[in-house]
């Protein structure tokens, strides 16, 4: 044998185990090798270090193969580590993110890709010039199947395109750059951010900014700067997105400044283009790569570069698997590679805030919207002096400035984070109000689907005609707005209006995000009903008045982000109106208007809204000047659930200043049939809670029906 070698299993619940590496075998720490393992052969990862030297090296089995895969980095190693011990996580479960299912696979051949001819040739009929024109709209290149996802244009419609040489085959695949096609004017902050970040490209090294800029500002065009010049450089940059919705606005406006679209990756992205999505990437033929929150775990050879765009946005935390926030898992991955990281928004989080207070992020500020846009004029609508007519939800200030912005042509955006038609369904006989069978939640009515679903676990049931508690006929009622409810009332109020419906139940897809923007930017929607789809990223210039439906919404519950959270999210919406050179307005429905959040959010004045949370946060040693961590434990059987909890309760970590509070029954007290209790642990700032979680778990033995989750720094506490 030539040595020894310690191997991270893919598995959660072994870590590393010693093996012998074979004369004749090269094996790299990095390395993806296969392993024995009892009657099994698994995968593993070569790992760093001297391993297990107590155990005999004549007892260690030998590593049977190296696989033919890209090497985890050693930077990329140093993050698994970083996240396995911050989040208190199994490394296998960390680094089995690092080896997704498309590495495992051949990448498939490419398909060829169709671009619209410049200029197009003559066309007959009509019919088919204006599908060309439509696609000439969209620019790009794509496949068929793209074409035809994105317009809803029959393969035999846009085979006549070829046939006509309107359509004709791309030079070049996606993430291949290309001269660049539009060089943008930056305003003089603009100037000033972008140079900050091209000098740190240039530099090279770990320097983390925060991209501080109000709606509008241009943003995105500074930071496109510095992925100018990482594709100049023959880098890599990687952009993180909070919401797969947002991917195609990005793509269209990434794709008219450098020509080429970037690698994407995500969940709604195809097995088959996952395969060649990570074979380039890996192999470093990607120089842009736009993804979710699971992209940072993604072999890049030639990082230089990592964007985190809304960098305050909750979804950026995962909260299934390994609990873990990629906002600053991001960090940690540029800290490991030595490459600046950008973290760009418009409402930072208080954590970040205080990072930069520290000196540890140097903050760029872009303080007025781009092109002499001004930031729209904020009114507080008082739901108690001038309340919707019974049955509606819009009332009389909201609707007299819908009805001028559509009679003016321009468009309006209503927004209501909620979906399907009413959160709660009950019945006026008995009183019953139709629950999950699987989870503490009401169902939702979803009317255009005709059925009521759990949003937690997915359960749902075609929409009864009759009460199941009593069987009363015609005696369910909707109690309660969703976004289809209030595209019934602007139905029925403006008939005329052409409406899209913006939810992850109605926007699924990449294909789908792309033909929305088309629509909207096409002049073709007039009214926007959304969720928070709509509330960041998205620039339409002719729209010009929003409507926050329930501005109150967010702040019901013991959240304690709930007030940053709320603030955060009606200041993005906001920000979509007046973002070209008309001016915007944004109504706001409140039934508490004199709130200090509603004050803040009617004057653009964050500082206020950030000294007030500032306070309030530091008087109960809560984040960021202090720190949580959450223990969720969960069995099928609530008598088990609450065993183990009392055993948890019973070794509860003492040390100074540590606080452990619980166990109480979650808010969520059953979540997809399992019956679950938390604690709460808070620390000083300065505490190393995660040796005493650790401790604590390894002290109790628990039953195998039942279920501990750690949550550092957790964002839900449900």
């Amino acid at each position: 044998m030539a040595g020894r070698v310690p191997v991270l299993l893919l598995d959660h619940r072994l870590g590393f185990l010693d093996y012998a590496v074979p004369e004749g075998l090269a094996c790299a720490p990095g390395d993806v090798v296969e392993v024995p393992l009892g009657p099994r052969r698994v995968m593993g990862i070569a790992w760093d270090g001297p391993g297990d030297r107590a155990l005999p090296e004549a007892r260690l089995r030998p590593i049977l193969r190296r696989l033919d895969l890209p090497p985890v980095g050693a930077a990329l190693r140093q993050t698994i580590a970083w996240v396995a011990d911050y989040y208190v996580a199994s490394p296998g479960h960390v680094a089995r993110m690092a080896l997704p299912a498309a590495a495992l696979g051949a990448p498939p051949r490419e398909p060829r890709r169709f671009r619209v001819a410049e200029p197009l040739p003559s066309l007959r009929p009509a019919a088919r010039r204006a599908l060309a024109d439509a696609l000439l709209a969209h620019g790009g290149s794509r496949t068929l199947a793209q074409w035809r996802e994105l317009t809803g244009a029959s393969l035999a419609r846009l085979g006549g395109l070829v046939a006509a040489g309107a359509l004709v085959v791309a030079d070049r695949a996606d993430g291949t750059p290309v001269a660049r096609r539009t060089v943008p004017t930056l305003s003089l902050p603009q100037q000033a951010a972008a140079a900050a970040l091209l000098a740190a490209v240039r530099e090279g090294g770990f320097h983390p900014f925060l991209l501080d800029g109000v709606t509008g500002s241009g943003k995105t065009e500074v930071y496109l700067e510095a992925i100018g010049a990482v594709i100049d450089r023959g880098g890599q940059a990687l952009v993180l997105l909070p919401e797969i919705a947002l991917t195609a606005p990005f793509l269209r406006r990434f794709e008219a400044r450098f020509g080429f679209r970037p690698a994407v990756w995500h969940s709604s992205v195809t097995p088959a283009a996952r395969r060649r999505a990570f074979a380039a990437i890996a192999g470093g033929a990607a120089p842009v790569v736009v993804g979710a929150r699971s992209a940072l775990f993604l072999p890049l050879p030639r990082l230089a570069l990592i964007v985190v765009d809304e960098a305050h946005e909750a979804a950026f935390k995962q909260e299934e698997g390994v609990f873990y926030h990629g906002r600053d898992v991001a960090v940690v991955r540029a800290r490991a590679e030595g490459v600046p990281v950008v973290l760009a928004t418009a409402t930072p989080g208080l954590e970040t805030l205080e990072n930069v207070a520290r000196g540890r992020y140097r903050r760029l500020e872009l303080p007025d919207r781009f092109g002499g846009a001004r930031l729209p004029c904020v009114h507080l609508v008082d739901l108690v002096k001038t309340p919707p007519a019974r049955g509606d939800w819009i009332a009389p200030p909201l609707a007299q400035a819908i009805e001028g912005a559509l009679a003016n042509g321009e468009q309006v955006l209503l927004f209501l984070n909620r979906r399907g038609y009413a959160p709660l369904t009950l019945c006026r006989a008995c009183g019953a109000r139709i629950a999950c069978p699987n989870c503490t939640a009401w169902l939702v009515d979803h009317r255009l689907e005709q059925r009521l679903l759990c949003h937690h676990c997915g359960y749902a049931v075609p929409r009864p005609a009759a009460c199941p508690a009593c069987g009363a006929g015609e005696s369910l009622v909707a109690s309660g707005p969703g976004v289809e409810r209030l595209a019934e009332e602007v139905a029925r109020r403006w008939p005329g209006a052409r409406v899209a419906i913006v939810t992850s139940d109605t926007v699924r897809t990449q294909a789908e995000a792309e033909a929305l923007v088309g629509r909207v930017l096409a002049r073709e929607v007039d009214l926007l009903i959304g969720t928070q789809l709509l509330a960041k990223g998205h620039d339409f210039p002719e729209l010009t008045v929003v409507g926050v439906v329930d501005a109150d919404l967010g702040l019901a519950g013991g959240d304690l982000r709930a007030g940053e959270r709320t603030f955060q999210q009606v200041a993005q919406v906001a920000g979509r109106a007046g973002r070209a050179r008309k001016p915007g307005t944004v109504f706001l429905q409140t039934h508490q208007p004199g709130a200090p959040i509603m004050q803040a959010l009617a004057r653009h004045d964050r500082e206020a809204f950030l000294a007030a949370e500032r306070a309030a946060r530091a008087a109960a040693g809560m984040p960021p000047y202090g720190r949580l961590a959450a223990l969720i434990v969960s069995a099928e059987r609530a008598e088990t659930a609450e065993a183990a909890a009392r055993a948890l309760a019973a070794q509860a970590p003492r040390a100074d200043g540590l606080q452990v509070f619980g166990p109480v029954p979650a808010p969520l007290a059953v979540l997809r049939g399992r019956h679950r209790l938390r604690f709460l642990v808070r620390a000083p700032r300065g505490c190393r809670l995660q040796a005493h979680l650790r401790a604590w778990l390894g002290a109790v033995k628990l039953p195998s029906a039942a279920r501990v989750v750690v949550d550092v720094d957790p964002q839900s506490f449900l």
